[in-house]
Formats: structure tokens, sequence, C-alpha cells
């Protein structure tokens, strides 16, 4: 096996996602990881332009696709993997606790047709699994706070974080969604600052404070020195209480319901009703 992945990355602006492309140059051999449907929250219609960048990409440097891997089920962006898998092949995965999220959400949805078994994902990692992405060896890390079902996958010298952090001047993701827990998520990010320092950690999203230049990959070195929540010195309860009290001031993201509903689905949309129509629900006053 091989350690030295080749990686490119696409920014989404519209909801500040990086879908990483991670390839063997060897093989050819291809994973995509957090991809992106666009969506429109006004008229409910999807695109796939931000899709159709990755697919262009793909087929330009002649990569096979094994996986198509989920870091949770995210709540601000549609999951593009079945489309993608459509059109390039490979298996969805996701962590195995993701039925934990299944669960909180087909009860806050009411929703007879949700799965809470994972079987609408091809592949359900386990915390410390090992798989291929050609000659690439990838480990599993299960790093939960921000999800119950949160992964990072380790490439050789590259993780792929999810929302387990961010780049160091914005911090780490919030924790209040159903099932969140600060104290777990201090944990998983202190398991990811113990990969040796020179490891490029990815991210999956980019906030841009101060209004500078998108950015998605630190080291775990610099996370531990400058991290602005997390960095080296701050202990759990020290963590705990800023990251609570930050959480208390934020608003929902603006996505969380229809993409939810449709991440825990690993990508699909609710069934077609009687009309050939799927639906999402809005509940009120609720959340």
């Amino acid at each position: 096996m091989t350690n030295a992945a080749q990686i490119r990355s696409f920014f989404d602006a519209s909801t500040s996602t990086v879908t990483h492309v991670v390839a063997d140059a060897a093989s050819g051999r291809a994973a995509i990881i957090d991809s992106v449907l666009d969506y429109d929250p006004k008229s409910g219609r999807t695109s796939r332009t931000s899709a159709d960048e990755v697919i262009a990409h793909v087929r330009q440097a002649g990569l096979q696709i094994d996986w198509h891997l989920e870091t949770h089920a995210h709540a601000d962006h549609l999951s593009a993997a079945p489309y993608l898998q459509q059109r390039l092949g490979g298996r969805i995965a996701i962590g195995a606790h993701i039925t934990d999220v299944q669960i909180a959400f087909q009860r806050i949805f009411n929703s007879a047709d949700m799965d809470t078994e994972g079987r609408d994902f091809d592949h359900l990692f386990v915390d410390g699994e090992q798989f291929a992405i050609g000659g690439l060896l990838a480990r599993v890390m299960h790093t939960p706070g921000h999800t119950p079902a949160c992964l990072s996958y380790v490439i050789g010298d590259d993780a792929f974080v999810g929302d387990t952090l961010f780049m160091p001047d914005y911090g780490s993701a919030r924790c209040d969604f159903p099932g969140g827990d600060a104290r777990v998520l201090y944990r998983s990010i202190r398991r990811v600052l113990a990969l040796p320092p020179t490891t490029r950690l990815h991210m999956c999203h980019d906030y841009q404070p101060g209004g500078r230049e998108p950015a998605w990959v630190s080291t775990v070195a610099e996370q531990k020195a400058q991290n602005v929540h997390v960095h080296d010195g701050v202990d759990e309860d020290s963590f705990v209480a800023l990251r609570s009290a930050r959480d208390q001031t934020l608003g929902m993201p603006t996505l969380l319901l229809p993409a939810v509903q449709v991440n825990v689905r690993a990508g699909h949309f609710p069934p077609p009703e009687a009309n050939g129509v799927s639906y999402l629900k809005i509940p009120l006053n609720l959340l």
C-alpha cells in the first residue's frame, strides 16, 4: 500500500462546503468526500452544477471512483452522492452511528418511511476500520460530538475531519444538534490532534472569518498552537463552557431541515407521493 494521495478540493461558496477528491495516482482509483447537491431553499429546486464540476475533474483525470464518503449527515448542504454514484459508480458510505441520527430525526419529522438501520447506505464504517482506495490505505476514526455519527478518514499523511475541526481562526463545530455533545467533541478533537504533528487536516467547511480567502488545510501542529477554541492548554471543562455558550448564540442553519431529511437517506429524496413529487417536511414550533 502507498500513502501519498493526490487531492483536488472544490469549494462551494453558497454553503461554505469543501468537497475532496482523493486519488491514488498509480491505480487511478479514487474517493469523493462530502459532495454537494445545489439546492434553492426559496423554490425547492435542486441543481447539479457543483457535482458536475467534480464529475468533469474525475473524467478529465481518468479516475475510477470506488467510494462516496460522508463524514456525517450534514445540516448545511444536501449530498450529491446518489447522483455522482449514478454517473461514476462507487459505494456510498458513512459511520455506523448514522442509525442514532436516523432514529432522532425520524421522530422529529414523524417520517415512517425513514430507515433507522442505515440501509440507504452501501457501507457503514466502524471505528478503526481500514479500507483501500486503490493502493492507498484509509483508516476510519469515529470522532463524534458535532453529531453521533461523525467520522474522520485518515489516509497516509492526510486526514479528512468533517466538522470536527475548522481552520484555526474559526475553531470548532457546534454541538447543539440532536445527539451533539461538547464534551464528546473535545475528546474527539484531542484524538485527532494526537496524530503526527505534520498530518494535514482537510476541513469540510470554511466560513472565512474576517472575509479572508477560503482555506481548508491546516496541520495538527498548527491546530494545537493556534485553534481559537481548542489549542494546547485549553482543558475539557473550559472548552465545554466556551462551546456551550457560543452554541446558544447561533441561529438554525438555513438548510438544516431540508438537508437532514435527505442526508440521513444517503442523499436520496423521500419517496415520491401519488402525484410523482417528493416532499420535505417542516416541523412547526418543534426545534
